[in-house]
């Protein structure tokens, strides 16, 4: 465990945040720009972090289609895991307190990152109107549909939101399962550990539209149950 490692990832993230401000107040936000630094970031901490990354299952990955991704959660270093694994032009629908971060909340909303507040209805339906705007122009959405990170590794209960947004926008969802970002910065810590084995296994696409507005839960227990059975887990 080193913090010089823990401050490296800060100063990583600081020099894609302070652009993407700047950018913001000067009118100059692109999404290519976003693109790239998204990229950079992403790549730089797991090389940073000496992260042996493998990603399985590529192929199910449509090409040029707008999607729901979802994962399980680990841990912090989900986030630019999932960024280095999934082709294509991807944002994050994340929890509130995560834009309170100076500097980079800012930056995450500059970037069209989604921010979500459950504790409030009018909210919550702000940031699902959001979202759907993104996947209408071609971007992939991702969100963990935990809402939380997991401390034991156990796939907890799912929360509605993101699949209100596959039904509501008419997008397939793609299930992710994570394995070994825990090993890297645990979810009660913050201390980056280097040198872990991340594996991401990509799943065939689960067709959302097809079980229209009425089969919301059957859905999420669906996608739920693949992610599980690629942990090893009982749905």
């Amino acid at each position: 465990m080193s913090v010089l490692d823990s401050l490296r990832a800060v100063g990583i993230t600081g020099r894609i945040c302070v652009p993407t401000v700047i950018d913001a107040v000067t009118g100059k936000t692109s999404l290519e720009a976003c693109d790239a630094r998204l990229a950079w970031w992403s790549r730089e901490l797991l090389r940073k972090a000496e992260v042996d990354l493998r990603v399985t299952g590529l192929e199910n990955v449509p090409p040029d289609e707008a999607l729901v991704v979802m994962s399980n959660h680990r841990s912090y270093y989900d986030i630019p895991t999932v960024f280095c694994a999934v082709p294509g032009r991807l944002r994050m629908v994340a929890k509130k307190e995560l834009f309170r971060v100076p500097l980079f909340g800012t930056a995450m909303l500059a970037a069209g990152f989604v921010k979500i507040d459950r504790d409030k209805r009018e909210k919550a339906i702000a940031s699902l109107r959001a979202s759907e705007r993104l996947l209408s122009a071609g971007t992939r959405v991702w969100i963990a549909p935990e809402g939380t990170r997991s401390k034991d590794g156990r796939l907890g209960e799912f929360k509605s939101g993101g699949f209100h947004m596959a039904l509501e926008a008419g997008v397939k969802i793609l299930p992710l399962a994570i394995t070994g970002t825990e090993q890297v910065m645990p979810a009660d810590g913050l201390a980056v550990h280097p040198g872990a084995k991340v594996n991401v296994q990509i799943l065939p696409t689960v067709d959302a539209p097809s079980y229209g507005p009425k089969g919301r839960k059957q859905l999420s227990k669906d996608v739920r149950a693949i992610i599980a059975g690629a942990l090893g887990q009982e749905p």
